[in-house]
C-alpha cells in the first residue's frame, strides 16, 4: 500500500556531490550567482522526477481527470460602467483571459480591451497585476510581471485600437485613476522590495512626481480609491497599525491629508458617502468598531457600531444609500453579510443580514462598483458548493442567481458532505476543523486524509470550492482545514493569540486538529498527510519537528522554514515589515522564541515522514534556497521513513505557474505525491 520505492542508482541525492563541509547549514545556497546552486537544483529537479516517473500514469490520470470536470471555455459576469460593458472570456485551450466591453446601450458592438493571451506569448511567465479603466472609459493602463519576482512593468492603450504603450519598469501591482482622466497613482518599492511611496504619472506631461513617501521600514503604502469617486486613499500600514491620507479624486495635484496619525496598535480603514465617513477602527475595539465622521473634519470620530465580544467587524462598502458590513460570528467561525441603509438625513431605516446557503460557507460582496447600485452581486461558495454569483434585489429582496460554476464528471457537489467539528488545544482553548468528503464514506470509517493549514497574518480560511481536490476526494480521500490560532478564523483576538510570544500555539492547535480527525474515526490516524504553503510550510515544518509520527507524509509548498536567519537579514524583501507578525531577532527574548520554533533550526534525527517540497527561483517571498535547505539537511540526516523530494519552478514565483494549464499539472504531480503516501495507489512504484 504505502511501500516506499526502492532508491536506485537513478534515484540518489546529489547532495554527496555538493556538500561543502565548511557550511554544514547549506548557507551556500543562498548565493543565486553561484553557478552550482543552479547545477544543484537541476539536479535534484532530475531526482524527483525520476523519483515520480512510475506515478506518471496516475499524475497523467490526474490531469486529465481534472480538465473533464471543468468547463475550460469560461467567460466572467458583465460589469456596466458609466458608458461601456466589461467582461473577460478565456478561450478552451488558452492559459489567460481576454478583456473585451461594448457600449451599453449595443451588445453587438464588442471591442477588444486587453488580450492577455497574446501579451503572454513567448513569456515563460506572465501575471496582470491590476488593470484600470480611465474614468471617461477611454484608456486602459495595466501591469505586468513577466518574471515572477513580483517587479512590474506599466502599460497604456487608448481605446478602441490604439497600440500598448510601455511608460515604467519595476513598480509596483496597484493603479489607480484620478477622476481628471489624467493622472495615474502607481507605487514604488524601496531597496528591499517594500511598497515605500506613491507616484503621480500626469499623461500631459509624461512625468511622474512622488506624492507620499513612507520612511518607517515596517510599513507598507498602499492606494485606492472611494466608491464614490470623491476621494483617493492612500494608507500605510504595518502589521498591527495603520494611517490613512486623502487627496480629492478630481484634484490630485492636492496635498494629502491626513485622516488621523499613526498610533501605535491602532488599524483603521476609511469609507465614503457625500457629507460622512465611515472608520473602521481596533482602538480600543479588539474586534473593530464602527465610526462615522463629517466629510469636511474627518478626524472627529463618533459612534456608530459598538465594539462586541461576539463579532469581528472585517470590512465595510459604502454606497448612496447606506453600507454593506462584513462581520464574522466568532462561536460559529463564520463571516455574514450586514445591510445598513439610512435615509437622507442620515437616519437608519433598514439593518438586516444576508441569508447564507449553507453554514459554514464563504459569502462576499462581489464586484459592484456602482456608487447607486440597488442590486448587490454577492459571490457564495462552500467545500460542497461550487462558486456562484447571485444579485439581491434591495428595494423588494429577491435573490437572482446569475452564474454558477458547472461542474461535470463521476463526482457531483451533491454527493459530498461537509462537516464542523471542534479540536481541544493543549490549553484548553477550542479549535474549529472542517472537513468534506464523499457523503457515502463520511463517518463510515477513517478515511485516508489531507490536513491543510495556514494560520498566519490574520488570514481566514472560509470554506472554498476547489475542482483539482475533486480529484483526491473521487478516490476516497478525505480533505480537512485546520483553522488555527493566527488565522482570523475566529476575529481579531484568534490572530494575536498565534503570533508573536504566542506563535507556539499556532502548531500545537495544528496537531490538535490532527488528533481531533482521528478520535472522531474521521481521519485514518496512520494515513493523515499534512499541507502547508508559504507561512503555512511553517506551520507544517515545526509541527513536524514536534510530532514526526503524526503524520504519514508532509507537502510543504514554498515553505517559510528558515525564520531565524530570514528574520536576522533586513536586506531581505520582506524582513523589516514582519517584525510584528514575528519578532525582531536584535531583541534578546524575540531571537529565543524564533530560534526555538523556526523548522530548520530545529531539525533532529527523528522519523520525519515522507517529504514533497516545492519552491520557485524567482521567489522575492519566500526564496528558493528556504525549501532547498530544508531538502539538503533532511536528506544528509537520513532518517525520513520515505522519501525526500524537492522540486524548484524556475521559472515561477511565489505565487506557482502562472497558465493555469501548467498550474494544474503541478497539482497533478502533487496530489499523485499525495495518494502514493495515502497509500492509494494500486500499482507498485
Amino acid at each position: 500500500m504505502k511501500a516506499q520505492p526502492p532508491i536506485s542508482p537513478s534515484h540518489r541525492s546529489p547532495i554527496t556531490h555538493f556538500k561543502r563541509n565548511d557550511d554544514p547549514h547549506w548557507h551556500w545556497l543562498e548565493n543565486r550567482d553561484d553557478a552550482q546552486v543552479i547545477d544543484f537544483l537541476e539536479q535534484v529537479n532530475a531526482q524527483c522526477a525520476q523519483w515520480l516517473s512510475p506515478l506518471e500514469p496516475l499524475i497523467e490520470d490526474l490531469y486529465r481527470g481534472h480538465l473533464s470536470r471543468r468547463e475550460l471555455a469560461v467567460s466572467s459576469l458583465k460589469t456596466p460602467l458609466e458608458r461601456f460593458t466589461y467582461w473577460s472570456e478565456t478561450a478552451a485551450d488558452a492559459d489567460y483571459s481576454h478583456w473585451w466591453r461594448h457600449p451599453n446601450d449595443d451588445d453587438t458592438a464588442r471591442q477588444s480591451v486587453l488580450d492577455l493571451e497574446a501579451r503572454a506569448t513567448e513569456q515563460p511567465f506572465f501575471e496582470l497585476g491590476d488593470l484600470a479603466i480611465s474614468p471617461d472609459e477611454t484608456l486602459i493602463a495595466w501591469t505586468e510581471d513577466t518574471q515572477g519576482n513580483e517587479y512590474f512593468d506599466l502599460y497604456l492603450r487608448q481605446l478602441p485600437n490604439g497600440a500598448p504603450r510601455k511608460l515604467l519598469s519595476d513598480i509596483g501591482p496597484e493603479l489607480v485613476w484620478a477622476e481628471d482622466d489624467r493622472t495615474l497613482l502607481y507605487t514604488r518599492y524601496d531597496a528591499t522590495q517594500r511598497p515605500a511611496s506613491v507616484w503621480c504619472f500626469m499623461l500631459d506631461t509624461q512625468n511622474s512626481q512622488r506624492i507620499f513617501e513612507e520612511s518607517d521600514t515596517e510599513f507598507w503604502v498602499g492606494m485606492g480609491k472611494t466608491r464614490s469617486r470623491r476621494w483617493l486613499v492612500l494608507e500605510t500600514a504595518s502589521k498591527d497599525t495603520s494611517e490613512c491620507h486623502l487627496i480629492p479624486a478630481h484634484a490630485p495635484a492636492t496635498p494629502p491629508r491626513c485622516v488621523k496619525p499613526r498610533e501605535s496598535g491602532v488599524e483603521y480603514g476609511i469609507d465614503h458617502r457625500p457629507g460622512h465617513f465611515y472608520i473602521l477602527h481596533n482602538r480600543e475595539a479588539p474586534h473593530f468598531r464602527l465610526d462615522v465622521a463629517p466629510e469636511d473634519d474627518p478626524d472627529q470620530w463618533h459612534p456608530l457600531l459598538s465594539h462586541r465580544q461576539t463579532h469581528t467587524l472585517e470590512d465595510i462598502d459604502a454606497f448612496e444609500w447606506g453600507l454593506v458590513i462584513a462581520e464574522r460570528d466568532h462561536h460559529e467561525a463564520q463571516m455574514q453579510l450586514r445591510v445598513m441603509i439610512f435615509d437622507s438625513r442620515h437616519v437608519l431605516g433598514q439593518d438586516y443580514r444576508l441569508p447564507l446557503p449553507e453554514s459554514p460557507c464563504s459569502l462576499m460582496l462581489g464586484d459592484t462598483p456602482d456608487f447607486d447600485a440597488r442590486k448587490l452581486r454577492l459571490h457564495e461558495e462552500s467545500f460542497t458548493l461550487p462558486p456562484r454569483w447571485i444579485e439581491h434585489d434591495l428595494d423588494n429582496g429577491e435573490r437572482r442567481l446569475l452564474k454558477a460554476m458547472p461542474i461535470h464528471g463521476d463526482l457531483l457537489p451533491d454527493q459530498l458532505v461537509s462537516r464542523r467539528l471542534w479540536a481541544t488545544a493543549s490549553d484548553g482553548e477550542r479549535i474549529p476543523v472542517s472537513i468534506v468528503a464523499r457523503r457515502d464514506l463520511l463517518g463510515k470509517k477513517p478515511l485516508p486524509t489531507l490536513l491543510y493549514g495556514y494560520g498566519a497574518y490574520g488570514e481566514v480560511l472560509d470554506p472554498w470550492f476547489s475542482v483539482s481536490r475533486l480529484e483526491l476526494l473521487s478516490r476516497g480521500v478525505a480533505f480537512a482545514v485546520a483553522h488555527v490560532r493566527g488565522g482570523g478564523d475566529r476575529g481579531e483576538p484568534w490572530y494575536l493569540a498565534g503570533k508573536l510570544e504566542h506563535k507556539e500555539n499556532s502548531f500545537h492547535d495544528f496537531l490538535a486538529t490532527r488528533d481531533a480527525l482521528v478520535e472522531a474515526d474521521l481521519a485514518d490516524g496512520e494515513r493523515i498527510a499534512a499541507y502547508g504553503a508559504s507561512a503555512g510550510g511553517l506551520l507544517v515544518g515545526a509541527s513536524l519537528n514536534l510530532d514526526p509520527e503524526a503524520f504519514c507524509a508532509a507537502v510543504l509548498d514554498v515553505p517559510f522554514v528558515d525564520v531565524l536567519r530570514t528574520m536576522e537579514n533586513p536586506d531581505l524583501p520582506l524582513t523589516t515589515a514582519e517584525y510584528t507578525e514575528w519578532g525582531n531577532p536584535e531583541e534578546p527574548e524575540a531571537r529565543r522564541r524564533i530560534r526555538a520554533y523556526s523548522p530548520l533550526d530545529n531539525l533532529t534525527t527523528q522519523p520525519y515522514p515522507a517529504v514533497f517540497l516545492q519552491g520557485s527561483w524567482h521567489d522575492s517571498r519566500v526564496p528558493y534556497w528556504e525549501p532547498a535547505k530544508l531538502y539538503a539537511r533532511l536528506t544528509e540526516m537520513d532518517t525520513a521513513r520515505g522519501p525526500v523530494l524537492l522540486h524548484t519552478d524556475m521559472e515561477a514565483g511565489h505565487g506557482g505557474a502562472s497558465g493555469r494549464f501548467k498550474a494544474w499539472r503541478d497539482n497533478a504531480r502533487q496530489d499523485g505525491f499525495i495518494l502514493w503516501a495515502l497509500g492509494l495507489v494500486k500499482t507498485a512504484v
